[in-house]
């Protein structure tokens, strides 16, 4: 198929109102029900959105649309990356399989992706648009922060998108600049952690000048390396809010400690490392490793994550495969020509089939990690809109087929305000959260059907913004609800009575199959039966498998 043949949705020169057509509303997205998979999860039934209240009505209560969930993953590298092995229509074709409706390609930054792997690459995201018509298919990068990890960059699909993430690579990736130092005693910290800040504030800039129609941006793997720092975090989130949404609540590389596998030591999520030069001293040493597959930063009732919140401002997590190299698979790179490299080709050999399991440490897109986003409308840009909004929860090892959460008052008749929203209340009103879990109905891809165990309220007070940039915990923040969902199946409602106190709060929820907890790493008081680190090299992550959820603000009348 030519260029000129694609349809409409794979046309680069197609504007994102074609590809995102307004009109189409939950309704619509009902009739499609088959284009989505099995893991499509409808919220409640009603078909016609209804809008959130504006900004500035100040009255108490709160209503959010109806939503559907479009289930994706937002970090995953094909051959366009220098560490990956994997063709685009191989990557995409698998997150068919496994009921994926969006994925975004996030390529290595390096000078072989910026002179060549970037146009090329997006003839091949063409291709498997084609190929895969019932996927939303972005085009992204896996950006080097200067001074810190890995983030998350994409666009919208249009015109523009190729251009804005190479020009973006090139004038801000820490890797091409050799902006990389960030430790206490590098001498370039303040002028690198400076360019990061300036790097999505130019962003932002590309979004609202209109050249790109929508871009996101999310911190990857935040703790794998502790270089992350809590203020670095703040300042990202600071720069432009509406761009720099979250970061990944739980890495990829979730098969790395599949017992007998990869070796004695291996972590999930490849948390393997400890506090180096470049690290923030503020970590203690067990911030290195993951909770039930989880990063710490988001594990801990109370931690990092928590801590962000209890400022008031939305901060998401999600969670995606990272994938590079997939456990048990047989295929490995292929060979070069002669004289050809990355730094000269921009892409890998595509890779060949040996009929022998190989290296790895990832499951396909969709076969263990799944990122699930509220939407009212189907397309590209409804996806980052749930994104942004933080229309998001995740689970692991296909955990629930669905989650409605809304959070009411209960003198009001309406739906209330579900994930990311905030709700307007007077002091010492009565809530009710109701929390609609749909449970698995069909084994999942490892053959095993799963069984929720326990769903978990966390709840924290909004204090404002922090003095200390570099906090790290919110003492204010605890599980205050846990409900023992053992044996309950299909569809069900649990509804858990709130009080407003004197001070905004907000909640969020966490569940697990039960199989691996304990107290929390803030102790049992704080967290009773939350996740826990597994044994080095015995880290089976289908034997242990959580969600959570992005919270609820609840802003109380003069608090």
């Amino acid at each position: 198929m030519t260029e000129q043949q694609l349809p409409a949705w794979a046309d680069p020169s197609v504007s994102p109102t074609a590809l995102d057509p307004q009109g189409v509303s939950r309704r619509g997205l009902l009739r499609r029900a088959g284009l989505f998979g099995a893991a499509f999860a409808l919220g409640s039934a009603a078909t016609t959105p209804t809008p959130a209240l504006a900004a500035d009505d100040r009255r108490p209560g709160g209503e959010d649309p109806h939503l559907a969930y479009l289930v994706g993953d937002h970090h995953v590298h094909s051959v366009y990356s220098h560490d990956a092995k994997y063709t685009f229509s191989q990557l995409a074709a698998a997150g068919a399989e496994y009921g994926l409706d969006w994925m975004v390609f996030t390529e290595h930054s390096n000078f072989g992706h910026a002179d060549f792997g970037a146009a090329l690459e997006h003839q091949e995201i063409l291709k498997a648009r084609a190929e895969n018509p019932r996927q939303l298919i972005f085009q992204g990068l896996e950006w080097y922060i200067p001074a810190a990890e890995h983030c998350t960059v994409f666009t919208a699909p249009g015109r523009h998108e190729v251009d804005v993430l190479t020009r973006f690579e090139r004038a801000y990736d820490g890797k091409l600049l050799a902006y990389d130092k960030g430790g206490p005693a590098d001498t370039d910290t303040a002028r690198n952690e400076a360019h990061a800040v300036k790097a999505i504030k130019w962003l932002a800039a590309q979004r609202r000048s209109g050249y790109v129609d929508d871009v996101l941006v999310l911190a990857n793997h935040p703790m794998r390396l502790g270089i992350d720092s809590p203020h670095e975090m703040r300042a990202w989130r600071d720069a432009a809010p509406e761009i720099m949404i979250g970061m990944e609540g739980a890495p990829g590389a979730q098969g790395a400690a599949v017992p007998g596998w990869r070796g004695a030591n291996s972590i999930r999520g490849e948390y393997e490392n400890k506090p180096s030069a470049q690290s923030w001293p503020g970590y203690p040493a067990d911030a290195y490793l993951t909770y039930g597959g989880f990063d710490w930063a988001t594990a801990t009732v109370g931690g990092l994550w928590d801590s962000m919140l209890a400022e008031g401002r939305l901060f998401s997590v999600t969670t995606n495969s990272d994938a590079h190299r997939i456990v048990f698979d047989t295929w490995k790179n292929g060979d070069w020509q002669p004289g050809q490299t990355f730094d000269t080709t921009g892409k890998l050999p595509d890779p060949v089939n040996t009929d022998t399991p190989q290296p790895g440490s990832d499951f396909w897109p969709g076969q263990f990690s799944r990122t699930h986003v509220g939407v009212t409308r189907y397309g590209y840009r409804a996806v980052m809109a749930g994104m942004r909004a933080g229309r998001v929860w995740l689970d692991h090892g296909h955990l629930l087929d669905g989650l409605d959460v809304r959070l009411t008052r209960d003198r009001d008749r309406g739906r209330g305000v579900t994930l990311g929203g905030r709700l307007r209340v007077r002091k010492g009103e009565k809530l009710t959260l109701n929390v609609t879990v749909t449970t698995a109905s069909r084994p999942n891809p490892q053959g095993i059907l799963p069984e929720l165990a326990h769903v978990d309220v966390v709840r924290g007070a909004v204090r404002g913004p922090v003095a200390d940039r570099d906090t790290w915990k919110a003492p204010d923040t605890r599980v205050v609800e846990s409900k023992d969902v053992s044996g309950r199946t299909g569809t069900y409602t649990l509804r858990i009575p709130l009080t407003a106190g004197t001070e905004s709060f907000y909640v969020r929820l966490r569940g697990s199959d039960g199989k691996r907890n304990g107290p929390g790493y803030l102790g049992a008081s704080v967290d009773p039966h939350g996740p826990v680190p597994h044994a080095p090299g015995d880290g089976d992550p289908w034997a242990d498998t959580w969600f959570y959820s992005n919270p609820v603000f609840v802003d109380v009348e003069g608090s």
